[in-house]
């Protein structure tokens, strides 16, 4: 298939300019390469809303048949396919200005696919969540404002993977704020304990400052200065199990925040917060879906924080 757009023979055309919008061909190459798969109603969400399934199911299957994407169907889903990048299509993709710098993390067949599906498919969710949310509000939020498994050093010898990275712009006239997260997603396919070992590691992250090579240099701060201009805030999705369990593993996030003083450290500083992925698909991220992690009610992800001002500037206050 050819990928580039068609030029015109005139060059010199008054009024001529190349289309400032990307063949859907494209957005959907740089889709997978981005999220690693995604189903065919999911790309239609995320780059075709409202249209019928056929406007990206024919492109799919042209890609398909130039060996740049290939499928696998899941079982017991009335056929729904997972598309995922060949090797070819992973190659192709690699160096473009979106992409560049993104580790490639290539599928190389469907049974490697159908192992990661699950999870992937779960996160994509998510994501597809705070997109419809942010179309309606008018926020700038799209699909490549979302990096799946992030990876960063927590010492010279440990690292924590992020289920993904996203950013996030809200617009409020001519105000905008720029916002950054890292997104756990739980499956319930864990303990609990494990979760709230992720939790502690994102608060090893947070402290960690690398060491300078020469004796005589300067620490240089925090080591997540060199990607952030401020923390991003971590935001625990579960889902998988019934309301009451999403309850207990909520509590033990909580406990976790209370109990391990880097962690409370951490929480005086980033914005934590936790809900059901039912609760944000129905009612939306922007929503009083999310229990802070350092008590209070249900809140907004965008509010989330203002909880632990209030409540410190309320401790101050009762011992004045």
């Amino acid at each position: 298939m050819d990928l580039t757009t068609t030029q015109p023979t005139d060059r010199t055309s008054p009024g001529f300019a190349p289309s400032p919008v990307e063949p859907l061909p494209h957005r959907l190459l740089a889709t997978l390469a981005q999220h690693r798969m995604a189903t065919t109603r999911q790309l239609l969400e995320l780059l075709r809303p409202g249209c019928s399934r056929q406007v990206v199911s024919k492109p799919l299957n042209r890609l398909l048949r130039d060996h740049l994407v290939d499928f696998l169907v899941l079982p017991r889903s009335n056929r729904t396919r997972v598309w995922y990048l060949t090797a070819r299509g992973a190659r192709l993709t690699r160096d473009w200005p979106a992409l560049r710098g993104r580790p490639p993390y290539p599928i190389t067949s469907a049974t490697a696919a159908s192992l990661r599906a699950p999870h992937s498919l779960t996160v994509l969710r998510t994501h597809l969540g705070f997109v419809a949310d942010a179309r309606r509000r008018g926020d700038e939020h799209d699909h490549l404002n979302w990096t799946p498994e992030v990876v960063h050093p927590i010492d010279d010898n440990e690292k924590t993977v992020a289920d993904a990275l996203m950013h996030y712009t809200l617009v409020d006239g001519q105000q905008r704020q720029e916002l950054w997260a890292f997104v756990e997603v739980d499956r319930a396919t864990m303990s609990s304990e494990r979760l709230t070992a992720k939790l502690i590691k994102y608060a090893r992250l947070w402290a960690y400052e690398p060491q300078p090579a020469g004796l005589r240099q300067q620490p240089a701060g925090p080591g997540w200065l060199r990607w952030y201009p401020v923390f991003p805030r971590i935001l625990f999705v579960l889902t998988g199990t019934g309301r009451q369990a999403i309850t207990n593993r909520i509590s033990d996030l909580q406990a976790a925040v209370a109990h391990y003083p880097l962690v409370s450290d951490l929480a005086r500083e980033v914005p934590l917060g936790s809900a059901s992925l039912d609760d944000l698909e129905e009612h939306g991220p922007t929503s009083d879906v999310w229990v802070p992690l350092v008590g209070g009610e249900p809140c907004p992800w965008t509010r989330l924080g203002h909880q632990t001002a209030c409540r410190t500037a309320a401790f101050g206050d009762a011992f004045a």
